[in-house]
């Protein structure tokens, strides 16, 4: 029996899928896209002041070798040999930014995560000095905004003198988290290779996306210098091979090619097949990205969205743009419920929760944590929850959460079908919160059209693992939809009526207008604590007595 399930399998892919809250590492049938196994690992994010987010490269790193062993172990269990992956693919939250040392592999400075708000005052003073309305923005088809990697990576340079430091003496390099990885993997400072690809190249500001190069202008613009910066490859390619480091010790790995990388949205558009002009996927992992393939043309939105390289998918395949719509907070949301105010215990409790109420009983959660992304732009917002009577309790929160995410791709959702004339017919889904079935419920609901979820979620890692295995050289992928033979598809039907879904939707509105204006510059970017000393001692008492009560009663202790 076991012979005969190696000589079915066939060639295999690996893909390691480095997200804003875990890493994982899959393995994959390139013949039908089966998952045939993987191990996940939580990553722990930092939150040095308010506003800021980090997180360790060097755990992040650590995290893919622990991921890469104890899936090698699970496949051995199963008694598939390791020896038939051929290729191994790369995806990564795109925008996070690290700077390391070349001669000893050793980071410079925490990894600056893309949710991250310290550069605020950058971007206003870059704002006053920008030569043109449109400068950055028809280059890069990105607004000026604290999302995006070189605005981060003008603050390091700017704060932390050991990155000078390897600045002036040429030992610094810079990447996304695709091309630490990439470097790390292929050997380091022995010989690792430093790249990344079109679509991740695409997030930084610094990216033109029409001659697929790095910009001279652009790098002025934000003084970056040129040479800290990565090769720009396509999405599907030899980069490099894997060299076993003194952590890994899946030696069967050894030289295979890695040879696919995508920014993770792209490798779940990939993943979904959608090649076609005008198909579209959601993702909901730590935050939402609804992208819409515009084919070989960039959309410039008038409605809020960015302009994005959707894949490139080997050296001489032509280029694919992307309409996007990308919201900060989605499972983010729950694992604040979880860390923060610890109404529940593990991220799967939300959906029972939701569950026992059926309802929000009119109370809104706006989760402006990281101020509102797409279509609004707007740094100064702060998340609220409104409409809070004494009947309110935990599980009209937990339900409100889960809306919210709806109700934010519904924001994005209605700007992408003005920005490209033809709605939608029916919204293709995948990511972790997938399988919540009250979310999807819920987001068929508001959105007021079906909603498509595929039987294996993880198309963020498939996409990954269908560039790396179709690349020149490796050839084990044809990227024909006939070979997701594994993947079914689950529907969820609207189930209210089309007036009800408008109402809630208006009233959402309304609350996201109310989260608007609460920041300042200096509370984002300095997280400075004087602006708090002319209030009286007693206003702190009472604030947390009030805050320590209020957890209280949301968690059902009172």
């Amino acid at each position: 029996m076991a012979a005969t399930r190696k000589a079915v399998l066939g060639p295999l892919v690996g893909a390691v899928d480095q997200g804003t809250s875990s890493t994982r590492f899959l393995v994959f049938n390139s013949r039908t896209a089966e998952l045939l196994s993987h191990h996940q690992v939580e990553i722990k994010q930092e939150f040095p002041r308010e506003g800021w987010v980090e997180q360790d490269p060097k755990e992040i790193l650590q995290s893919v070798y622990e991921c890469i062993e104890k899936t090698c172990e699970k496949l051995r269990e199963l008694n598939i040999d390791i020896s038939n992956i051929k290729a191994i693919g790369v995806s990564n939250q795109r925008e996070t930014t690290v700077v390391w040392d070349k001669l000893t592999g050793e980071p410079l400075y925490n990894a600056v995560v893309w949710l991250d708000l310290r550069t605020q005052s950058t971007v206003e003073n870059l704002s006053k000095r920008i030569p043109g309305n449109n400068f950055v923005k028809s280059k890069t088809g990105l607004p000026l905004s604290t999302y995006f990697s070189a605005v981060k990576l003008r603050w390091i340079l700017d704060n932390v003198r050991k990155v000078q430091k390897a600045v002036e003496e040429n030992r610094a390099l810079f990447g996304t988290i695709d091309s630490w990885l990439i470097w790390s993997l292929t050997g380091g400072a022995k010989g690792g290779v430093h790249c990344t690809d079109v679509t991740n190249a695409s997030r930084t500001m610094l990216f033109n996306i029409h001659s697929l190069e790095w910009d001279k202008e652009l790098c002025d613009f934000f003084e970056i210098p040129m040479a800290i910066l990565p090769n720009v490859r396509s999405s599907s390619e030899i980069y490099g091979l894997m060299k076993i480091s003194h952590s890994l010790k899946a030696g069967a790995l050894e030289g295979v090619p890695i040879s696919g990388c995508l920014g993770d949205q792209s490798a779940a558009l990939v993943g979904q097949m959608c090649f076609q002009n005008g198909q579209a996927k959601n993702t909901y992992g730590t935050g939402c990205f609804l992208l819409c393939n515009t084919g070989h043309k960039c959309v410039f939105s008038e409605h809020g969205l960015l302009t994005t390289v959707a894949y490139k998918l080997g050296r001489d395949k032509p280029v694919y743009y992307a309409l996007e719509g990308s919201v900060a907070i989605a499972g983010a949301v729950i694992r604040w419920l979880r860390d923060n105010l610890g109404i529940i215990s593990t991220s799967e409790e939300i959906e029972k929760l939701a569950k026992e109420v059926g309802t929000s009983y009119g109370c809104y959660f706006v989760p402006a944590f990281s101020g509102l992304y797409a279509p609004y732009w707007e740094p100064s917002a702060r998340g609220i929850i409104c409409g809070l009577t004494q009947f309110t309790n935990k599980c009209h929160i937990a339900f409100a959460a889960l809306e919210a995410v709806c109700f934010q791709t519904r924001e994005i959702l209605d700007a992408m079908n003005r920005d490209c004339g033809i709605p939608l017919s029916h919204l293709q889904v995948d990511g972790g919160m997938t399988s919540n079935k009250i979310l999807m419920q819920l987001q068929a609901d508001i959105l007021y059209i079906p909603v498509v979820k595929p039987s294996m979620p993880e198309t963020t890692a498939l996409g990954a693992a269908m560039a790396a295995g179709a690349a020149e050289g490796v050839g084990v992928w044809s990227l024909d939809p006939e070979d997701l033979s594994a993947v079914t598809m689950e529907r969820f039907e609207p189930q209210i009526n089309a007036e009800e879904s408008e109402i809630r939707y208006s009233t959402w509105k309304k609350a996201v207008m109310k989260s608007m204006g609460w920041a300042t510059t200096q509370s984002s970017e300095s997280g400075d604590p004087s602006i708090f000393c002319s209030l009286p001692l007693g206003f702190f008492i009472v604030s947390s007595m009030v805050m320590l009560i209020g957890a209280r009663y949301i968690s059902g202790t009172l």
